[in-house]
């Protein structure tokens, strides 16, 4: 039984060891960071005062301790206003970082998601031809999500760890020396291992997570098709396998359970341990009258403490990096992509043929399939105004005609021409605002009737949206919902029947009013009355206009000016539908025929 179980782990963005390579592409993120770059700096000045004021603390609170003992309760009262002073201080350095990274986050974040999209969105279709748009939607969402939490908190606890480490080691250095070589040796170390130990508990939890899916997996599975498993008499092997896969929770789950116990007791020992040790030789420092008093052992306490704190926090900010190289490397392959040559314009495309069309000895093979010719040597023509229908078997090569004078792919050999002139020295945004094509499974935008018949021309009127509906023959069944063009067509359109899909998607080519017309099947997945309406709007659609037909149902096309059969990327025969008729076993005709026995 096939599994689409996708796993925790498969969802994540991958961790990326961190090279020079991948910390330069992580660079290649500042420069979108450098419009924001004074708001940056200004960030990070109260992230190094917050830092230093958090490292002030212990420093006081030692001395608060010593005056108890030494002081008067003007230097204790001194001491404490400090203190207040330092905390109010902390806090405001600290809303300002987080305020100000906030903006340079979101800011920034914007900016990427932007030039993303942007980029991606002019990109060829060979690029969509290799990719899964779950994928793609993973890049701007997921990975720039992630990216997100690297300059919110990532980033600022990385500085602050540093200043902490540095700082901190500073000050116990001048605490006392011997002191800070006796926590050096061994409660840095006590804090990496147990990083390191944690770090693979938490591994062994996400397997366990993993597992438990696994198992609810096959759950969810069997009630679905549990008319299945009970006509094949199943019960018994989905019994053992559901067992099977809960057996395996347990197994993980108890190793789970025994490295915890391991890691908590070696916490427990280690770094408790660690803490005695220093107080224990800090005391004897104290009572040998080595320098130290005990409000600086309580300072160095502070310090050891806040230390193995920041070294232990590295290295799940060194995973956080790890992810954010990840996440940064999927980015930087998206935009490192070369881009088609389309200029963004808001104005109205302007005419730049009148829809006369040529191949000459075209050939093409998809770039992921080079070995396989799709087209060979086809040349064929088309005058203004002409309608002209391709037929052929599936898998003929029709639809990759359509895609090469669209210019989703060039041709591997040969020219496509319109007006005489290569469609390669066309500006690629002129030349498709010139062409519509209505194709057999419609896909509409998620949002309203008007919206998506606007889509052939942004900024439409409200008058040219009607009319462009009436001539396409929708206005009377949008006229039947209670909000009219205000009605939303739901995901896919899936809130609307197919032939109204198809008429919304003749309207909005009505709309573009373009030079070349495309009708890629258009309305052989329509039941008759559907495909009677349709046919209707698309002869309006097609009236003194250059128009291609790609069709199955070889009764749709009996008036077309020129029909050109294509099979096994060959153009085998053309003329119009009497003549082809009349060819002893042609292609056509044999097509025909079948298509009669079929119906009758």
């Amino acid at each position: 039984m096939a599994r689409f179980h996708q796993t925790s782990n498969e969802r994540e963005t991958p961790k990326k060891k961190i090279t020079r390579e991948g910390f330069k592409r992580l660079l290649r993120l500042f420069s979108f960071v450098r419009p924001q770059r004074n708001v940056f700096i200004l960030g990070l000045f109260f992230l190094l005062l917050s830092s230093l004021t958090t490292l002030i603390f212990p420093m006081l609170i030692g001395d608060l301790l010593d005056s108890a003992t030494k002081g008067t309760m003007e230097s204790i009262n001194r001491i404490g206003i400090i203190l207040l002073a330092v905390f109010a201080a902390t806090a405001v350095f600290s809303y300002f970082r987080i305020y100000l990274f906030a903006i340079v986050t979101q800011k920034t974040l914007a900016l990427l998601r932007q030039t993303t999209y942007n980029h991606l969105i002019k990109l060829p279709m060979v690029f969509f031809s290799s990719r899964r748009v779950g994928e793609l939607n993973s890049r701007i969402s997921a990975d720039i999500a992630l990216l997100q939490e690297t300059f919110t908190t990532t980033l600022a606890q990385f500085i602050r760890q540093i200043v902490i480490i540095i700082g901190g080691i500073t000050l116990l250095t001048i605490i006392s020396p011997r002191l800070t070589l006796f926590m050096l040796a061994f409660v840095p170390v006590v804090a990496i291992i147990a990083r390191i130990f944690g770090t693979y508990i938490r591994k062994i939890s996400k397997k366990t997570q993993d597992k438990v899916a696994e198992s609810n997996t096959i759950v969810e599975e069997t009630l679905q098709a549990i008319t299945n498993v009970k006509a094949f008499a199943n019960e018994a092997f989905e019994i053992f396998r559901y067992k099977k896969k809960t057996d395996e929770v347990i197994d993980i789950a108890l190793k789970g359970a025994k490295y915890r116990g391991l890691f908590i007791s070696f916490i427990f020992f280690a770094m408790f341990g660690s803490i005695t040790g220093v107080i224990w030789y800090g005391v004897y420092l104290v009572n040998q009258g080595e320098g130290m008093t005990s409000g600086d052992l309580f300072k160095f306490v502070l310090y050891t403490v806040f230390i193995a704190g920041s070294i232990s926090g590295m290295a799940d900010l060194y995973s956080q990096i790890q992810k954010a190289i990840g996440a940064t490397e999927n980015l930087m392959d998206i935009l490192d992509e070369n881009p088609e040559p389309i200029e963004i314009s808001s104005t109205k495309t302007k005419q730049c043929c009148t829809g006369e069309v040529k191949f000459q000895n075209v050939s093409f093979a998809y770039p992921s399939r080079k070995d396989m010719i799709v087209l060979k040597d086809i040349s064929f023509s088309v005058n203004k105004g002409e309608q002209v229908a391709l037929v052929g078997p599936s898998g003929a090569g029709k639809s990759t005609v359509t895609q090469l004078l669209l210019r989703f792919y060039d041709p591997v050999s040969g020219e496509i021409k319109i007006d005489s002139k290569n469609i390669k020295d066309f500006d690629l945004g002129e030349l498709r605002g010139n062409m519509a094509i209505v194709p057999q499974e419609v896909l509409l935008f998620g949002g309203t009737i008007r919206e998506n018949i606007e889509y052939g021309k942004p900024g439409a009127t409200e008058e040219e949206i009607i009319k462009a509906a009436k001539q396409a023959n929708a206005w009377e069944f949008i006229n039947t919902f209670p909000e009219g063009l205000e009605t939303f067509v739901g995901e896919r359109g899936v809130q609307l029947s197919g032939g109204q899909r198809q008429r919304i998607a003749i309207a909005r080519a009505i709309l573009k009013d373009p030079a070349i017309l495309i009708l890629d099947e258009a309305t052989s997945s329509l039941d008759s009355e559907s495909e009677r309406l349709v046919q209707e709007a698309l002869q309006k659609l097609m009236e003194g206009r250059t128009s291609i037909i790609i069709a199955h149902r070889l009764s749709t096309i009996h008036n077309a000016d020129k029909i050109i059969v294509i099979d096994k990327g060959e153009v085998k025969e053309s003329g119009t539908h009497e003549e082809l008729i009349s060819l002893e076993d042609g292609i056509y005709k044999n097509l025909s025929s079948l298509q009669i026995d079929l119906m009758g």
